[in-house]
């Protein structure tokens, strides 16, 4: 099978082993390795995290109530999900319910957030430069200014200008735009004025149009584009029938902020729904040796390794996910652009992995639709922004619908409310198995007889760019050097010399 879009010259390589180190576009440090056969063909793939994870400890001793200032420092990518979990976690913990107000107040910045995000994925990270400049352009040409050549110099504006809206608003809401400190057990910090609700919702009206906008974007620069559609749609390459998990409404609606976590399996039929209270019924890690970040699966169909279906355990979130469990986008936008991606689609669930760009678009109209709706709540300007905790905490457990997913934060305190286990299980983890599922099936679908082309190498970095991942968030360095060991083999593939740091 031929893939015309690829135009880039292909070129032997005189190696079994095909390495790219590391992989670009990306939050974290992950490296991938593609071990080819005697005859050139690809044997194996392995999307290798070569961080080590250390938060879980070393909050260990910590007073619980610091932990939502904390957890912020573990990405600037995604400081607002892991704020919020914590803080939903400490009101379990403390056994506190959160005003009405404080609640709406701390959904309408994550909504700013979602856009702040989504806005950098799609223009920066990855739709612009791999699907709008193409991937098999020159790499000097797919980034941001690459885009701007394709699209134009008032688009490209037009963008800074709507994250900077984000940005602000963020800034207004959680005290901080990249770390924020609102989030108290009980509620929030500081209440919205009516002098800032007006602004914020000036700013939300800006955005609704960009939401508008950016779905124009994708039908002109990517629905009409047939190459890239011919390759979205193609079954050889980034497609896997798995499991879909996200969070809805008692409706099934789609929400950010606060809901059930609801599983579909690849028929599109409710397998499982979960609170936060008994996520570890559901999900459990398996652990591989060459890399320092586990595989989730479903705890109710096992580990059975990178394969797909019904009987596999792989289950995938990020907004493809979100889309496909749930019945309804609760605003009008949003709506309509989902039932025209279904419609394209072949209906629900839509397994193709490239759609994740798409829906994440149709995610960025729903953040803008919200964050105006919220922006006119009366209850956002109200005093009554918190219910001061009266207990000592205990356990708590906090789950937010990410950028890139679900994610959930658990943490245990002693008598004296200091930290004695912490769990973070963070959607960039969730989606691994997916990523490497997806980079083999792709390497296989285009490598043959050693050759390989700049063009090839940047679709299997796109496996891992469609799910968003942020691996600061799963896999952080605590000793501030990376323990490692390096083995050397030799052409039977065993093991001649080893250095260990």
């Amino acid at each position: 099978m031929s893939y015309p879009i690829l135009h880039d010259e292909k070129r032997k390589v005189t190696s079994r082993t095909i390495r790219i180190a590391p992989a670009t576009r990306l939050e974290g440090h992950a490296q991938i390795s593609v071990f080819l056969d005697e005859k050139g063909e690809v044997q194996d793939t392995y999307f290798q995290v070569v961080e080590l994870r250390g938060f879980e400890e070393f909050c260990k001793g910590r007073p619980i109530e610091e932990i939502p200032r904390i957890v912020t420092r573990i990405c600037g990518v995604c400081p607002w999900p892991h704020h919020l979990a914590a803080t939903k976690a400490l009101d379990m913990a403390y056994k506190v319910e959160p005003t009405v107000a404080a609640k709406k107040i701390r959904e309408l910045g994550y909504c700013a957030h979602m856009l702040h995000s989504h806005i950098a994925h799609i223009y920066a990270m990855a739709v612009g430069p791999d699907l709008i400049c193409g991937w098999a352009a020159p790499p000097a040409e797919r980034n941001i200014v690459g885009l701007i050549k394709v699209v134009g110099p008032e688009i490209g504006k037009k963008v800074l200008v709507n994250r900077a809206h984000a940005e602000l608003i963020q800034e207004m809401v959680g005290g901080k735009a990249t770390h924020p400190v609102f989030g108290l057990p009980g509620g929030v910090s500081k209440m919205i004025t009516v002098e800032e609700r007006d602004k914020i919702a000036g700013m939300a009206k800006e955005l609704v149009e960009f939401g508008s906008f950016t779905l124009e974007i994708v039908n002109e620069y990517i629905l009409k584009n047939k190459e890239i559609v011919d390759t979205v749609l193609n079954k050889d390459l980034f497609y896997h029938e798995t499991y879909y998990m996200g969070m809805v409404s008692p409706k099934n609606e789609m929400t950010f902020y606060d809901g059930e976590i609801r599983i579909v399996d690849p028929a599109g039929k409710e397998f499982d729904r979960f609170t936060a209270r008994n996520y570890l019924d559901h999900l459990a890690e398996h652990v591989m040796p060459w890399t320092y970040l586990k595989m989730p699966y479903l705890r109710k169909v096992g580990w059975h390794g990178f394969i797909d279906g019904p009987g596999s355990g792989i289950v995938r979130v990020a907004p493809l996910a979100r889309l496909n469990v749930t019945d309804r986008i609760p605003t009008r936008r949003a709506q309509a652009a989902a039932e025209q991606f279904f419609s394209m689609l072949g209906g629900k669930p839509a397994h193709y992995t490239l759609a994740f760009h798409w829906a994440r678009a149709i995610e960025l109209m729903y953040a803008a639709e919200r964050l105006l709706e919220l922006a006119h709540d009366p209850d956002i300007i109200s005093k009554d922004i918190r219910n001061i905790p009266t207990n000592k905490p205990t356990v708590g457990m906090g789950i937010m619908a990410a950028p890139r997913g679900t994610l959930i934060h658990h943490y245990e305190c002693d008598d004296k409310g200091f930290i004695s286990k912490l769990n973070l299980l963070v959607a960039s983890s969730i989606n691994y198995p997916a990523m490497n599922l997806t980079m083999k099936k792709v390497a296989r679908a285009l490598i043959h007889n050693f050759e390989v082309s700049d063009g090839i190498l940047n679709m299997l970095e796109m496996c891992f760019r469609a799910y968003d991942p942020c691996f600061s968030c799963s896999t952080h360095a605590l000793p501030g050097a990376m323990p490692m060991v390096l083995n050397i083999y030799n052409k039977e593939r065993e093991i001649i010399k080893t250095f260990e740091r």
